[in-house]
């Protein structure tokens, strides 16, 4: 496995210096300000990334404000309330991206925010304490609690609310793979530990955030 250093300067050559890296990395926030936002507008962005997957950004993102509107500004508290009447209604609103197995995802993921979000005094609170050294397992979390946050979705939310997630990309796993990490994929439990346990290493090489670690490593193959 190559240094971090190492790492850089391959992806600097293909791309043409440092600075067509940095504009491409992506934002990441503090503790503070995971912490400041309110439990709705995670479950919006959960739900965003949701209907996103498979689709358009752009069609989705235009949809946003009448989901918002739909949804009781995505409140996790008024969701779980829902009844299957409510949402059979809103399979209705041709507003609306009508895929019926995103919509059921709502209310499930509605009551992982709440107890997420009961247990350590806020979702965002939640997100900002876990270790960035055992982003895997934050992955694994949103997954068995929540729905249709398995694959790269989980990871894809996280780089959406700008909380320091490296993502597990096609061009990121092929320079897994390259580097001598893992054999294919990131796909298991033992392929997902060896990387996190890379991404540490490279992190505490360079103190750079593992997000920007995953873009950089991407540009090594891509």
């Amino acid at each position: 496995m190559l240094k971090f250093d190492e790492i850089l300067e391959t992806a600097c050559l293909r791309k043409g210096g440092m600075a067509p890296i940095e504009a491409t990395f992506p934002a990441v926030a503090g503790a503070r300000k995971l912490s400041n936002r309110s439990d709705a507008w995670y479950m919006s962005a959960i739900t965003r990334r949701i209907f996103r997957a498979g689709l358009k950004h752009s069609l989705v993102d235009a949809r946003w404000p009448a989901f918002e509107e739909a949804f009781f500004g995505f409140d996790p508290e008024k969701l779980v309330l829902m009844p299957d009447a409510m949402l059979d209604e809103r399979m209705q609103d041709a507003r609306l991206i009508r895929h019926w197995g995103k919509m059921k995802a709502i209310r499930p993921n509605a009551q992982m925010v709440l107890d997420l979000s009961r247990e350590h005094g806020g979702f965002g609170r939640f997100l900002a304490q876990w270790p960035v050294s055992d982003t895997v397992g934050l992955w694994r979390v949103l997954s068995k609690q929540g729905k249709q946050l398995g694959g790269n979705s989980a990871p894809m939310f996280l780089r959406m609310v700008e909380r320091d997630s490296w993502v597990p990309t096609r061009d990121v796993v092929a320079a897994l793979v390259g580097q001598g990490v893992i054999d294919k994929s990131a796909a298991s439990q033992r392929d997902q530990k060896a990387a996190q346990q890379a991404f540490n290493q490279w992190q505490e090489e360079s103190g750079r955030p593992q997000s920007h670690i995953s873009r950089v490593l991407a540009f090594t193959v891509g």
